[in-house]
This record gives C-alpha cells, structure tokens and sequence, in this order.
C-alpha cells in the first residue's frame, strides 16, 4: 500500500512536470496605480483581465502583477472607490509594465464598486486558498472537512460531527483562526471543540503553513486559517445567495441565505445579513448506524460599513449556536465493557435512526461583535483600528441519574476583549511595513450548579504584544522581516476538595522571522521562511485534572509545564501557467518543550463509568514532512490532479514516536469540464481516490493499534446554468463511493466506531 502510494504519487508529479516544460506562453503583466490629481499611489485597487477573468489588487505602493499570462490581446478594467472606471486594451507578447493614473468621478456611474475592509494577508509563508468553484463544492461541510482539500491540512476529529483543522501535525493552540479578521477565542482547547465559525459566511479561505506569531501572537505556532466574507458594496446594488444542501447519510438538512446591498442615497454605505441552519441526524457507518450521533446548528451575522476615499469603517456581528451528540457506546458503564468494546471495535448496542439528541452531548453559543476602522494618511500610510468582543458559552453534558441529567457537566463561559492597532506605512522606495500594537484580556468562568469538579479553573488573562514587520521589493525579489514580543499574565483559582486554590503565572518571550520570494523566470516561483516562535501552556495543560465529557476521557494536566519554543523553516517550490499547477512544499520544525496529549496504559473505573486516562507530557519534538499538490487543464475540458502529505514526528527526549500525527496521504483525480459561453452553461464532472496509508509510527502505548490502510473513491458532478442574469448551481457529489468500512486514525473515537459510510450529497446554490 505504501509503495503504491508514492509511486502513484511521482508518477503524477512527473506527468505534470512534463506538461508544464513544454509550455512556453507564460508571461507577467505588471505595474502601478497613481491618482492623475497628484500621482500618489492607490492601495486596492482592483485590475481585472475581462478574457481570462483573472485579476490582482495593488499593494500600499499601488504596486501590482498578473502572472501566468498567455500572448494575446486582452482587456484590461481597473477600479477604485471614487475614481472613473479604467480600460485599456493591452496587446502581450513579454513581460509587460504599465502605468494607470485613475481619474476621480465627479457623478454617480452604473454598475458595483467593492472596497474591502477585511486586509489581504501580505506574507512570504507559503498561502494556499479555498476560492470559486472548489469554495462552492466544500459547502455544508464543517471547517476541518473542507480544509482537507488543501495539501498539508488534515483533522483532528471526535466522531463524524467534529473536526479541527492540523497543519503540518499541529493543531488546537497552535492554529489561529480568523473569523472576518478578528481571532476566534473559544474553549479551543479540547480536541472535541471544534472552531465556532460558520463556514456558509465565506468567499475565501485561505491557509498561512508558515509560523506567524509576529502578526498575530504566540497561537500562530502552526500557522492560521483565514475566513472572509465578500466585501460591502458601496452603491446602490443588490445582490444574494441561497443555499440548500441535502444528505443521505444522516439525512442533513443543511441551508444559509445572504443578502447583501449598497445604499442609493449615501455613496459608499454598505450591508449584509446571512443567516443558515442544519439538522443531521445518527450517522451510519457501512454495517450500522452510530447512536447519538446527530447535529442541530443554528447561525446568522450581519455587517454594515462605510468608506469614503480615506476612511473605511465596519460593524460585523454573530451568532454560532449547536447541539451535538457525542457517540454512546464511547462512556460505558464498567471496565469489562470498555476493553470488550475496543476489542470489538465497534459498538454492541443496535441503533436505529433518528433526529432525536441525548446525553452525552454538547452545546454551544459563541458571540462575536467587530468594530473596525482604517484611515489613509497623507504620506500614504493607512492607520487601522480594530476592537472584538467575543462570549464563548459551552456545557457539556453527560448520562447521570434523575433531574442530574438535565444539569451540564461541564458548563464554562468565556468572555474575550481584543483591541489591535497598527500603521502601515511607506518609508522609501521599494519599501514598506507595519508596527502594532495588541491587546487580549479574558475572563473564564464555570458556571456553579454542575455538582462535578470542574476540569480547569476560573481563571483571568492579559495578553499584550508589539510587533514590526518591514518588506523590501525589488523586481522580482521581496524580502520580509519581523520581530515581535509579548506579555502575558494569568491568574487561576478553584476548589479542591473544598479548599481554595489559586496560582499566578507569568510568560513572555520574543518571536521573529525573516523570509523572501524570488520569480525565477517567468512561470517559477520559490519562497522561503525562518522563523521562531513560542506558546504559553493553555490552562487545560496545566490544569486538567478529571473526566473531560466530551472524549468521555480522563484528562491529567501539569502546572508546572515551561513554554514551548519552535523553530520552523518552511520551503515552497512552485510553477504555474494556463495549464499547469505544481507546488511542493518541504518544511522542517524543532519544537523544545513540546506538550501533548498521551494515552497512558491506565483506565479509571468510578460510579460515572470506566474511562481512558490521557496525560499531559512535555518533551522536545522534531516534525518535518512535505506536501505537494499538482494540476494540469487541457484545453479539450479535461483536468488531472494530484495532492499527496507526509509528516514526520519524534519525541527526541524519549527517542520514540509522538502520538496523534497524520498518517500518509495521497488523492487523485480526473475531471471534465463542459462549457458554453453562449448560453452561460458550465458543467463539471469529477472521480478522485483517496489513499490513506496506515501510521505505523506508533507511540510506546496505545489503547489499540493504528488502523489498517485504506482507499476511498469520490465522484460528483456540477452545473452552472444562467438564468436570466442570475446563476443556479447543482452538485451531486458521492462520497465512499463503495461504502467502505474503515477507521482513521486521528479520529479518537477510532476506538469505539468506524468512520461514516456512503454518503450522497444534492446542492443548490441560487445567485441573484
């Protein structure tokens, strides 16, 4: 199996590297924005390739660059808020600069000008973006499942319902996610808590691989995850999307709408509501259904900005509310029955279907509320200004007896005041930069009236960081630079055995980084970047000290444990024209006080059931692995792709392997596209095969042994059709095309259950 992996693999890779040698159309389109009143430059401005419907935004210095382009005649149409549409016919046969110098409109023109309020993350780690078609295919699917589709991004997951988002092995504290630019805090800790965000909000996601602490704080170890919602429109046009998912297994139910609109009479105030929902119930794995397995979720957002020329303002307000179920079989009631039940390796217990949620199971509520503001300067530096709050609520409860049932087990409330300011600004030529300044205080609390001892404590924190980031471009070189500290201070407290105990802790550390992007020629890309980064232990780390219901699971933490401390150098290969996309990413990451979650060879048995113990552990962990993804469109509609990840982890202290790393991965596929410009048809039909190779790098213990190999098939198939000046799409997607039973092994509940069956997906998405 393993064999056949990689050799598929390479052979790919080789497939597509000899297309992309034999193309030799490929060239740039460069150049620079100006305001004709006083030649300054325009930050994102939007320049568009009608014919290719390829485009790019300018940078602080107006600055900008198309790659990939193919000898022609093509059009070129340049925005900006406030300016008279530019157009010019731009005739290709090299590399080609350019000069636009927009004209300020002195009357209401037709049409939608966008100016975006959420900032394009400018950076030298390697960037891989969910966008169009493939953004469209992932809906309905939860944030860690649609992530898969980037190489180097798989899931931690608790069952079917739940996943966070790893990258290159890390995840939970190590990833910062952000949520329309603010950073989601949550109870992000647990393994079982996945990310509070509702994905339908959308039109971009992207993942940063690299470690940016320096922008964004020591969470950033392993890299963030980018969620953005289209940009307010500023005049008066109307616009909306409905969606409407259906699935078979499980029966989901899964639906959002958006409407979003510009004002007629006050030029550059903009809107947007959405709103979704989804209903799934038991999940079925091939032989079986899993017992209390169904999810019920119900969301809405809304923003209003405004922007004039200089100023640009935006409120964004939501709300994630979801019940899940946690898996039955996982909390049994005596030790016998727990080894029977992983020996069996599925459950005892026949369920049948149903929508219906018991205990145990979740339920969570997140708030966010966004205040943001930037104002550009005379110089041509832009001041921004950012405030978040953000209330996490989470209960979890178990099976208990009697009016005990109805009481959460664990019930925790977090309340999170973020404040960020930061001046982008222009020094000399061919430079530019940011410093800022950024604020987090939290306030954690459990809720009395569990009758259980909580898992962590009360506990209050400041966090405050100063950072400086400075880049130099020079042709086809960009070099970027940045240094950041930060502060941080806790204080807990909470009964133990009706004493009171509380515990103070202070952490403060520097990160830094430098990188760089250099073209070679004219289809080749290679950027590399160094940096060092470091994470405070999370408070569950320290202070974990009983049964976590949601992996129904005896967690042990440490209050001694010292701060982790990374340094990660990240590589990125890649070639790209009309028809081909290859990229390879290589990376390296030594991490000294590594912590992590160990099964231990213990299982505790009380009057609540018998349960597996985990343990906190620290030691120095070294990972490294690649990953590496390529595409090749032919100009008959046919489309060859391939993805494949590799990760590596050791415990260096104990010369033995870490334990929950992602086992080997490689998906290919073929696809045929069909397109009638005349009529606005578009259609798409897709198979890929998913091989995943069995982790046999294994830690010293394990409750049972990483599961077999396996090998999945996917088919699908989607359609555009015009109506009138509207879009509708239909997909029809097959996953587990042949049911096949199986079990993954970063899916805790690998133990107790296999991993859902077939499963037919039907969806509609309506654009007007």
């Amino acid at each position: 199996m393993k064999k056949y992996l990689f050799l598929l693999f390479f052979l790919s890779l080789l497939l597509t590297a000899s297309l992309a040698l034999g193309q030799v159309c490929s060239y740039s389109l460069r150049g620079k924005i100006l305001h004709e009143e006083n030649n300054e430059a325009i930050e994102a401005a939007y320049i568009w390739i009608q014919e290719l419907e390829r485009g790019s935004i300018s940078d602080l210095n107006g600055n900008f660059r198309i790659d990939n382009i193919c000898s022609g005649t093509f059009t070129l149409k340049v925005s900006y808020l406030g300016h008279e549409d530019y157009f010019e016919v731009v005739n290709i046969n090299s590399n080609t600069n350019l000069t636009v110098r927009l004209h300020a409109e002195d009357i209401q023109l037709e049409g939608v000008e966008i100016h975006g309020h959420h900032e394009a993350l400018i950076t030298t780690s390697s960037v891989n973006t969910l966008r169009g078609d493939e953004l469209k295919a992932s809906k309905g699917e939860n944030l860690g499942n649609a992530l898969k589709r980037i190489p180097g991004v798989n899931t931690f997951s608790s069952g079917s319902n739940i996943a966070k988002p790893v990258i290159h092995g890390l995840h939970s504290n190590r990833i910062i996610i952000l949520n329309n630019g603010v950073k989601l805090e949550g109870q992000q800790w647990g393994t079982e808590h996945a990310p509070e965000l509702d994905p339908f909000i959308a039109k971009e996601i992207a993942v940063v691989k690299g470690a940016e602490t320096v922008r964004f704080g020591p969470e950033a170890m392993g890299g963030i995850i980018i969620v953005n919602p289209a940009s307010l429109p500023t005049k008066g046009e109307k616009s909306g999307e409905v969606d409407f998912i259906g699935s078979s297994n499980g029966r989901g139910i899964n639906g959002s709408a958006s409407f979003t609109g510009g004002s007629e009479k006050i030029k550059g105030l903009g809107y947007r509501v959405q709103g979704s929902s989804k209903t799934i119930g038991n999940i079925q794995s091939p032989n079986y259904y899993q017992n209390n397995t169904g999810v019920s979720e119900l969301n809405f957002s809304g923003a209003i900005g405004y922007s004039t020329p200089k100023l640009g303002t935006e409120l964004y307000v939501s709300h994630f509310q979801t019940n899940i179920g946690i898996l039955r079989d996982a909390h049994t009631g005596n030790l016998s029955d727990l080894e029977a039940i992983i020996n069996n390796g599925r459950p005892f217990t026949e369920s049948d279907f149903t929508y219906e949620i018991q205990n145990p199971r979740q339920a969570v509520d997140h708030q966010l509320i966004k205040l943001k503001a930037h104002y550009h300067l005379a110089n041509g530096s832009k001041l921004n200004l950012q405030y978040g709050f953000q209330r996490n609520h989470r209960q979890e409860y178990d099976r208990r007896r009697g009016e005990a049932n109805d009481r959460p087990s664990l019930d925790l409330e977090l309340f999170s005041n973020a404040l960020d300011i930061s001046l982008n600004h222009k020094t000399r030529r061919n430079w530019n930069g940011s410093v800022g300044l950024s604020w987090l205080q939290q306030a954690n609390s459990n809720i009395p009236g569990t009758g259980v001892v909580p898992l962590i404590p009360n506990f209050d924190l400041i966090n405050a960081g100063i950072f400086v980031i400075e880049k130099f471009t020079n042709g086809p070189l960009e070099l970027e630079a940045g240094l950041r500290y930060d502060y941080r201070y806790i204080e807990s407290a909470r009964f133990i055995n009706r004493e009171l105990e509380e515990r103070d802790f202070t952490f403060q550390n520097f990160s830094a980084f430098i990188g760089g992007v250099y073209a070679l020629g004219r289809s080749w890309v290679f950027n590399s970047n160094l940096g060092t980064a470091w994470r405070p232990p999370n408070i569950n780390e320290q202070f974990s000290q009983g049964l976590h219901h949601g992996v129904a699971a005896i967690e042990i933490g440490n209050p001694d444990f010292v701060s982790e401390q990374s340094f990660k150098w990240v590589n990125t290969l890649a070639y790209s024209n009309n028809q081909v996309n290859f990229e390879i990413t290589g990376y390296a990451n030594q991490i000294n006080n590594y912590i992590y979650l160990n099964p231990t060879n213990q299982q505790l048995v009380s009057l609540r059931g018998s349960f597996n113990v985990f343990e906190y552990q620290q030691t120095d962990a070294f990972l490294w692995g690649f990953d590496a993804s390529a595409r090749y469109k032919s100009y008959l509609g046919i489309e060859l792709f391939t993805k494949a990840s590799l990760v590596r982890a050791r415990d260096v202290f104990n010369d033995s392997y870490l334990p929950f790393i992602p086992a080997d991965r490689l998906e290919s596929g073929i696809s045929y596209n069909l397109i009638n410009s005349k009529s606005g048809y578009n259609s798409k039909m897709f198979l890929s095969n998913l091989l995943v190779a069995r982790q046999n790098r294994e830690p010293d213990f394990d409750f049972a042994p990483a599961p077999d190999a396996y090998n999945l098939w996917n088919i699908g198939f989607q359609n555009n059709i015009k109506v009138g000046e509207n879009n509708l799409n239909i997909g029809l997607h097959v996953n587990n095309l042949f049911d096949t039973e199986f079990k993954d092994y970063m899916n805790r509940f690998r133990y107790f259950a296999h991993e859902m069956g077939r499963n037919v997906i039907l969806k509609l998405n309506y654009e007007f």
